[in-house]
């Protein structure tokens, strides 16, 4: 197998790697209401697990506030009691139309921490953006012991897999900008 073959198989990996990232990132609270902090969130509902977002309008009226919206008035405490439980600081109030939560503002030590967290999440997949790359890597060196492949599909390849590292390297890095305004303001 060519290493261009071995690259256009696992670029889905090294997609899939910065998405799980960009997820993570959206899931940490800034001083400002996001969808995002609560949609994923899980609960017990009909003998399953189930997000959040699966059962409910979320919905942020206010730069403060989301408001959650059940579709089956029912689950109006399951989704109360998942928030509260999920460990994200948040407070939720409930009343007969659905769930709202006020998201406090940021104190700066917090703010500190968010960052430090943001940094720790965005690291983890860069880690495994180059733990793809030396997959691949070896695959071709294997390939060239075996005399299948030549010494310049291994420098051919190293030279394609560090541009996708630099352009995802990149998008890691705007991403990271981008969180970090919204930290501090």
């Amino acid at each position: 197998m060519d290493y261009k073959t071995l690259i256009n198989q696992r670029k889905g990996d090294f997609d899939a790697a910065f998405e799980r990232v960009k997820n993570e990132v959206a899931t940490i609270r800034t001083g400002r209401a996001n969808s995002a902090m609560v949609e994923d969130i899980q609960l017990e509902y009909m003998g399953s697990r189930v997000k959040i977002k699966e059962l409910a309008t979320i919905m942020t009226p206010e730069p403060r506030t989301i408001t959650i919206q059940p579709w089956d008035k029912t689950t109006i405490s399951l989704i109360e009691k998942a928030i509260r439980d999920h460990g994200s600081g948040l407070s939720p109030a409930s009343d007969s139309n659905g769930v709202r939560v006020t998201i406090p503002p940021l104190m700066e030590e917090r703010r500190k921490e968010m960052i430090k967290l943001l940094g720790q999440k965005v690291e983890e997949g860069r880690i495994k953006i180059r733990q793809i790359r030396e997959d691949i890597l070896k695959k071709v060196q294997a390939e060239v012991r075996a005399k299948t492949a030549r010494e310049d599909d291994l420098r051919k390849a190293k030279d394609e897999l560090q541009k996708i590292i630099d352009d995802t390297n990149k998008k890691f890095d705007e991403m990271v900008k981008k969180k970090e305004q919204e930290l501090l303001m």
